[in-house]
């Protein structure tokens, strides 16, 4: 437990930081703009790129952690689908809030995920989680887009308009172009490769901040049941079916601790991005996100707690 808490205090005090500086220092909406953008479209491409290029997989169960990976996204996607019409009775949820909830579960924090990783297990916990990360960000951003087409209905879910979508992703190009890199063997100058790592250590502290900029302290007075459903399927049911799978595909070690950590981390802000851009419910979405991370704080160390014992 204190090698945990040693790798995750530090995660959440640079959050803490971002809470801090959005009140006292950076007080105006467009810093927290700029520097989300610079970290969506520059700083984490980089870091995706390299850590698939440096990926050494010769020791990863490549194909055991993506189905597993995969696996839970796809059970958990469709308990979700299959529970919409009860839980909207029961929440009054309409579509737009209803995306939010899927997005809310499905969804995952990379920069908490990698950061918690490498903090953990070093260089082979950053590998093993850039593996999954190149097998779920395009899997997730698909069913993501398909549900919000489908319930938000202001887009038809047509091939060309996923296809927009996910191109405007760079976290998808930036994964596949290292995946790409690295399956063919294409040499990389170094220089190149060590541009690209000071960029990538610059992307983690940068976006631990950004989400901690992004918190809505402001709204958590008076919280819709929806939210704490969202927590609960998030935090603790998604890491349940992931380590299930994990020991069902033989998993163990740093790589079912891994695939544990990234699916135990909160939601993604660029969630609320796509929220809005498709006319999902963003105010639900962030209040979902910001009590995810303020769980987390307890949460994940239990759940790699456990991993733990049962890894052991």
């Amino acid at each position: 437990m204190s090698s945990i808490l040693t790798a995750l205090v530090p995660v959440f005090l640079v959050i803490l930081l971002g809470v801090l500086l959005r009140r006292i220092l950076l007080k105006r909406p467009e810093h927290w703009i700029a520097l989300e953008q610079l970290t969506y479209y520059v700083l984490f491409p980089a870091l995706l790129l390299v850590s698939a290029v440096k990926a050494d997989l010769r020791g990863v169960s490549v194909v055991a952690v993506v189905g597993a990976m995969l696996g839970a996204i796809l059970v958990m996607s469709a308990l979700l689908l299959l529970a919409r019409e009860p839980l909207s009775r029961l929440m009054g949820l309409n579509g737009p809030a209803f995306t939010s909830l899927f997005q809310g579960v499905t969804r995952w924090n990379t920069y908490v995920a990698l950061a918690v990783a490498g903090g953990l297990y070093g260089a082979a916990g950053v590998t093993v989680a850039a593996v999954a990360l190149v097998a779920m960000i395009p899997a997730v951003n698909v069913i993501c887009v398909i549900v919000l087409a489908r319930y938000v209905g202001s887009h038809a879910p047509t091939p060309r308009f996923i296809a927009s979508q996910l191109a405007r992703n760079p976290f998808i190009w930036s994964c596949g172009a290292g995946a790409l890199l690295n399956g063919f063997a294409v040499p990389v100058p170094p220089v190149v490769v060590e541009f690209g790592d000071i960029l990538g250590r610059a992307s983690l502290a940068l976006g631990l901040l950004v989400v901690g900029g992004g918190l809505v302290l402001d709204r958590l007075t008076a919280l819709k049941p929806v939210v704490f459903v969202a927590v609960a399927l998030k935090l603790l049911a998604k890491p349940t079916v992931a380590v299930a799978l994990g020991l069902v595909f033989g998993l163990g070690g740093t790589e079912l601790a891994v695939l544990a950590i990234v699916c135990a981390v909160p939601s993604a802000p660029n969630g609320y991005v796509l929220a809005r851009q498709m006319g999902g419910d963003a105010p639900l979405l962030a209040e979902m996100l910001t009590v995810q991370i303020l769980a987390a704080a307890v949460s994940l160390p239990l759940v790699l707690s456990l991993v733990g014992l049962i890894a052991g």
